[in-house]
């Protein structure tokens, strides 16, 4: 082909994936409504039917046999339920998301505690997150981690998260306690030098910056400070864009340092981000975290 050729093809086929995401967010927008306005049913008569324990519980099947033989695949008995359960939790029908998939939903509806289920929701459609990534955040807690990562929990902090997500104001707020990398498959009890460990995580980067959380860009490993002419090294650099901030990871494997000496090191690690790396730009914080 030849240049021209090229472009017009390249034209068409911007034309086509555009065509193609509409009309995939068209066709999860109307399933949404239809799996909501299925429950919606379900539920009001249920309500009607005074032996609705019985009811429920036959009827349910009774469907499920019937949408399924003429609609074919989606309408087990779960997801049936679900469907009612999806109705019973959302009941203004504009609460819901179309940015999230009936499988997001399938899995946000596992969740009982309504503001942990609203944080989980709210996080998602802000991040990103796939049904995949969805599943391991909330596999490994990140709802609780987020609510104990200051060292205590309130009802302002449980109605913020619930309402808002994760917000960041300052550095301190891109901190959980703790992080998990289960991702690694490394044994717990299994010693391991630090080289290993930045290793590891290099390898697994998309799944660490996931881990980490929104805005964070990777920019480094072993990125060299010179002070008084003695060459040292930050473990792992990142660039978080929503702060503007840099954010330098020093890995330990052993009990972290004194907090002296931890001061130390972030006045050097600043001295070196704000000579090196650092424009007019960029806020004047920096943040440092021991892992």
């Amino acid at each position: 082909m030849n240049g021209l050729t090229i472009s017009i093809v390249t034209e068409i086929k911007e034309v086509l994936h555009t065509a193609r995401q509409n009309v995939a967010r068209q066709v999860n927008a109307e399933l949404l409504t239809a799996y909501w306005n299925i429950g919606r049913i379900i539920v009001e008569h249920e309500q009607s039917n005074k032996t609705r324990a019985e009811y429920g519980t036959q009827t349910l099947k009774d469907l499920s046999k019937t949408l399924a033989a003429e609609f074919g695949k989606g309408f087990s008995v779960s997801n049936i339920q679900f469907m009612r359960r999806f109705y019973q939790s959302y009941e203004i029908q504009q609460t819901v998301s179309v940015k999230l998939s009936w499988s997001h939903y399938c899995e946000l509806l596992s969740i009982s505690d309504e503001s942990k289920r609203s944080f989980y929701e709210k996080e998602t459609v802000n991040s990103g997150w796939s049904v995949r990534e969805l599943k391991r955040q909330i596999s490994t807690s990140l709802f609780e981690r987020l609510l104990l990562s200051d060292g205590k929990t309130n009802k302002e902090t449980v109605l913020s998260l619930a309402q808002h997500g994760i917000e960041f104001a300052n550095p301190a707020d891109m901190i959980k306690d703790p992080y998990v990398f289960e991702f690694l498959g490394i044994p717990e009890n299994k010693p391991m030098m630090e080289s290993d460990l930045e290793k590891a995580l290099v390898q697994q980067i998309e799944k660490f910056l996931l881990e980490l959380g929104r805005g964070f860009m990777f920019v480094g490993t072993q990125q060299r400070i010179t002070l008084n002419n003695i060459h040292r090294y930050v473990d792992m650099v990142f660039y978080n864009k929503i702060l503007r901030a840099y954010v330098l990871i020093e890995l330990k494997t052993v009990k972290l340092l004194k907090i002296t000496i931890l001061q130390l090191l972030m006045q050097k690690h600043s001295n070196w981000c704000k000579n090196s790396v650092q424009t007019a730009a960029d806020p004047q914080n920096l943040t440092i975290m021991g892992f």
